[in-house]
């Protein structure tokens, strides 16, 4: 093995980005759990179809259609509501009821791919390839008639500030000022998480989520409806995926761009795949993809000193915006194959006519 990268001795290399990455991850944990939002919400989404047994790529298009509605109602609902600044996170009754509906713009969308793929028992990938591209084409069409009348959107969420004793404290401080310093939407992830790995193992629907997923014809014989359960589980799934898309256009912005999902809901599902299908690896692997949003903006700011710093310079800007969905791309190379997906995953169910 070569020693030298451009002359350079390779570990020299090494040791300067470690010693880089030790004084910059500091700094960008705020920007890495915010670009993890979206991501963890999408991984969360596929993890509470997948158990069940259905593959939902058409998660992409349902956090894109949510990010729409979740602005567009906020635009028409400003005359009718108002726009006064709420006491808490500075949501105005309008930003409100505009992220609820943005939430069951996820479910409906959610609801036409559970439909194709249980009771007309569609293939699954077609189902949501269809979905993500008629949410691309429908959602941009739509803004683009918007953006003639120059509309005013309701705002974004605003954060919530930690007591002063609070981030004073050590690394308790950094936590909460970097995790809990944050608007409702990326709060209320860690509460999905959280409840959904412990329900998802700890509870009667979670038994029987696994129970679907793994053998949905012995799931029937003990009395479950794999169906109904199949179609909850998929809802629920466009719950969490309206949530992603809600935080896209009413947190981390306050206007929709065409195409503003950027592939998050895809590199959710590689997340997913990563984290094992569970909820708090599919979160710990959406934090490692979003590391590299974090890692690239502060090279272009402030990229390292020395010769690791000369090297990463002379690279086009354009790698490091690719560079998420490079590493993603490698990682998930490297699992594939290693992580077993629940056996029905994917497998249309169809119950045995009564004799």
């Amino acid at each position: 093995m070569d020693q030298f990268l451009y002359g350079i001795p390779v570990v020299g290399l090494i040791f300067e980005a470690i010693g880089y990455l030790i004084t910059v991850l500091p700094v960008i944990a705020p920007i890495t759990y915010s670009a993890a939002v979206p991501i963890a919400f999408a991984a969360m989404c596929g993890v509470m179809c997948e158990r069940a047994g259905v593959v939902n790529i058409g998660i992409e298009g349902t956090m894109l259609v949510s990010a729409f509605v979740g602005w567009s109602a906020g635009v028409f609902l400003i005359p009718i509501l108002g726009n006064s600044v709420g006491p808490v996170f500075g949501a105005s009754p309008a930003l409100v009821v505009a992220l609820v509906l943005a939430v069951l713009a996820g479910v409906v969308v959610s609801s036409l791919h559970a439909w194709l793929s249980i009771s007309v028992r569609a293939d699954q990938i077609i189902s949501g390839t269809i979905i993500n591209i008629a949410a691309l084409g429908i959602t941009g069409y739509l803004n683009t008639l918007m953006a003639k009348s120059s509309p005013t959107g309701a705002g974004s969420f605003g954060s919530w500030t930690p007591p002063e004793f609070l981030t004073d404290l050590p690394l308790v401080g950094w936590i909460f000022s970097t995790i809990l310093a944050q608007g409702p939407i990326t709060i209320s992830l860690l509460v999905v998480v959280i409840v959904f790995q412990v329900m998802l193992f700890r509870s009667r629907w979670g038994l029987r989520t696994r129970a679907v997923g793994e053998h949905p014809r012995a799931a029937e014989t003990v009395g479950i409806d794999v169906i109904r359960l199949r179609y909850k589980n998929v809802l629920m799934g466009g719950m969490l995926a309206g949530l992603g898309g809600a935080y896209l256009s009413m947190e981390a912005t306050a206007s929709f761009q065409q195409g503003m999902t950027a592939g998050r809901g895809f590199i959710g599902l590689a997340a997913m795949i990563v984290g094992r299908w569970t909820p708090l690896g599919a979160f710990g692997a959406a934090i490692l993809f979003a590391s590299t949003v974090g890692i690239s903006q502060s090279i272009k700011i402030a990229p390292p000193i020395g010769e690791l710093g000369d090297i990463l310079t002379s690279l086009p800007g354009q790698f490091f915006d690719a560079l998420p969905y490079l590493v993603t791309i490698v990682i998930l190379a490297g699992v594939v194959g290693r992580s077993i997906p629940p056996a029905a995953d994917g497998q249309p169910y169809e119950r045995e006519a009564a004799s």
